[in-house]
């Protein structure tokens, strides 16, 4: 082999510098998230109010053909999108199971953190009655940082930060060339408005329950689904706790065994479990509740995690 002489590689060591300085990436350098077909799964955030530093707030990336589709978007959701490999920059369309602060304090984050990271169209956001109220609340708290970035001088565009908010009734609320988005009503405690959503595409049928307990609406909505991902507490672990939560759990969460009842009546192709309230349970507790009515797979989803 031959040595190239030290002198040599002085001489040249700045020109070979400016030449990697000045010639571009390659697009895959450029766009860490594959443009690959199909649906994927990408679980952002599978926590609950409880803070963990394995499990970010609720959020699920529905990505269709490259495209990402986000159902909820608790703490942490923007950094979990970019560990993904998601680019902030392409989270263009947003819906919210519900208003719970859990599942929804990371909207000023999918709004203006993906603007200065070059988001250049307005976010499209869907939910129950009151999403719009929300945005435009968010929008008034953050006035002066937006007339600072538009006006001051970062380099920025003019719409990136804007947001179109509809509030939805259960129906098709939403559809494009990648997806089919259906809005159904379930049962959350005491709230008015809380959804579920099926999403169907060219490969897979998804469902998401949102919060909600035992739901026959949700059993009608993912009929013959490939997946549905479902909220859960561990059964045996309720038995344990005060009376007072014993009484909210069951009014505005589901039990494993009743996630596998709702599994087994839908005749859904697979269950992926996530906002788990763990109650000092192990992955294989739950899922063992779950299979206690349901005979297919199951897995308890973890932040990050693609299916």
């Amino acid at each position: 082999m031959k040595i190239v002489p030290v002198k040599l590689l002085i001489r040249f060591f700045p020109c070979l510098l400016a030449a990697l300085l000045l010639c571009p990436l390659p697009p895959a350098a450029q766009e860490t998230f594959p443009k690959k077909s199909g649906t994927r799964i990408i679980l952002l955030g599978t926590g609950t109010p409880n803070p963990s530093t394995e499990r970010s707030g609720p959020a699920t990336a529905i990505v269709v053909n490259g495209t990402p589709y986000l159902v909820d978007f608790g703490p942490g959701v923007i950094r979990r999108a970019a560990a993904a490999g998601i680019p902030p920059r392409t989270i263009r369309h947003a819906f919210a199971t519900h208003l719970h602060s859990d599942h929804t304090v990371g909207l000023p984050d999918i709004l203006f953190s993906a603007w200065t990271l070059d988001r250049d169209v307005p976010l499209e956001l869907y939910g129950p009655p009151g999403i719009q109220a929300m945005a435009e609340h968010v929008h008034k708290a953050w006035e002066q940082d937006i007339d600072i970035r538009i006006n001051g001088l970062e380099p920025t565009n003019t719409e990136g930060h804007k947001v179109n908010a509809h509030d939805v009734l259960p129906g098709l609320i939403y559809e494009d060339e990648n997806v089919k988005v259906t809005a159904f009503q379930i049962n959350h405690g005491s709230w008015k408005h809380a959804y579920g959503y099926r999403f169907e595409t060219a490969d897979r049928t998804i469902v998401i329950s949102g919060d909600t307990t035992y739901s026959p609406n949700l059993i009608k909505n993912s009929k013959g689904a490939d997946v549905l991902i479902h909220e859960a507490y561990y059964t045996e672990g309720l038995k344990k706790r005060r009376p007072e939560w014993k009484r909210y759990h069951s009014a505005f969460h589901t039990s494993a065994i009743d996630v596998g009842r709702v599994a087994a009546e839908a005749k859904v192709g697979m269950v992926l479990l996530t906002h788990v309230v763990w109650m000092g349970a192990t992955e294989e507790q739950i899922i063992a509740e779950v299979k206690q009515h349901y005979d297919g797979k199951v897995v308890a989803g973890k932040d990050l995690g693609v299916y």
